[in-house]
């Protein structure tokens, strides 16, 4: 699959090492270039362009940026009709141990309105760049979760297919509106991480009796 990244911090990193390892075919692109240029160079199978480049040949753009530069750089990636976005962002105050927004929106219902006539699918936000960067494997069998969330049947589609090319099970959260669930779960994993002190190995999940 042919897939952008937007972001070269942590977890768009994380993304274009996992998504290279999975046989993708990956571009990623960021507001500084010469880190875009690095992180590609560093992962045989991605390469650097400027945004507008980067998006126009991609199936998926996947947006790695903080929530408040969400917007912005999509919009700087021109025409996205038709184009599958997977956020990943969390709208997190700057001590990241609340959310600014929520109950009535989400961070992936307010950038959905910014980009309309493109499929937005929340998926990811509740994983660490951590966890994320090794894979979908916890390494005792046990898979991490990625949440789905969207109004688009085909978008959850391909944003499934690609957790699961990375290793990861999926759970449908239903539609996009569910991000005001997904995104206070990552907040709480956030707090669990570094407030509580268990680290950033984990993720949440949910098990079912047989």
């Amino acid at each position: 699959m042919n897939i952008t990244v937007i972001g070269a911090g942590n977890m768009g990193s994380a993304f274009v090492k996992q998504l290279t390892l999975a046989g993708h075919q990956v571009t990623v692109t960021a507001r500084n270039a010469g880190k875009a240029k690095t992180l590609a160079t560093a992962h045989p199978g991605a390469t650097a362009a400027n945004p507008a480049v980067a998006a126009a040949q991609a199936e998926v753009v996947i947006i790695a940026t903080a929530y408040e530069d969400a917007v912005n750089a999509l919009l700087s990636a021109g025409d996205l009709q038709g184009k599958v976005i997977v956020d990943i962002t969390n709208p997190l105050t700057p001590d990241y141990m609340g959310l600014t927004i929520g109950h009535e929106t989400s961070a992936a219902e307010e950038i959905a309105k910014a980009v309309p006539g493109a499929d937005v699918v929340k998926a990811f936000n509740t994983i660490f760049a951590q966890v994320l960067a090794e894979g979908g494997d916890f390494g005792d069998g046990r898979k991490v979760t990625v949440f789905i969330a969207g109004d688009s049947e085909q978008g959850k589609d391909t944003a499934r297919a690609v957790a699961e090319s990375m290793g990861f099970a999926t759970v449908d959260t239903g539609g996009l509106k569910n991000a005001r669930y997904l995104e206070p779960l990552a907040g709480l994993n956030i707090y669990l991480g570094y407030g509580a002190g268990l680290g950033t190995q984990i993720a949440p999940t949910w098990m079912q009796k047989a």
